[in-house]
């Protein structure tokens, strides 16, 4: 049975493309300085996490501001180190104010470099993107 769905995809509009791509570029300069409390005020709780753990299990969790700033100081470090990002990013946009952002990146800290591979949820509230589900492999032991 073949079924025809309605045209119901969403085309960003050239200032959306912008507005996304700035909201990562200060995401990304906040995570390089391991301004986490900074990095928290750009998402919305409960945050929603997705995951697998090294039983090969998927997990889910929600984190509110106070465990991602606990989680994510204890994950990125204190600072000592230098790092940073190189990120390719594709972006779905399933309406003006919402999208989801596949992302390619290396992370490299102290000169060792690894390769992440993660998606994003976000969604614009007045005008501003925040990010409301992080989905990333190997966490969920954590969650």
């Amino acid at each position: 049975m073949s079924v025809i769905l309605p045209d119901t995809g969403y085309t960003p509009t050239a200032e959306d493309r912008e507005s996304l791509d700035a909201w990562f570029t200060e995401y990304d300069a906040r995570s390089a300085e391991r301004a986490v409390e900074r990095m928290a005020d750009m998402a919305v709780f409960p945050l929603n996490l997705i995951s697998d753990d090294s039983a090969g299990n998927g997990r889910s969790a929600q984190w509110n501001r106070e465990q991602f700033i606990e989680i994510m100081t204890g994950v990125m470090g204190d600072g000592d180190q230098g790092i940073t990002f190189e990120s390719v990013r594709t972006p779905v946009f399933l309406s003006a104010a919402m999208a989801v952002v596949f992302t390619d990146s290396t992370m490299t800290m102290d000169g060792d470099s690894q390769q992440l591979r993660y998606a994003d949820v976000l969604v614009k509230r007045d005008g501003v993107w925040a990010f409301q589900t992080m989905i990333q492999g190997g966490w969920g032991d954590n969650l």
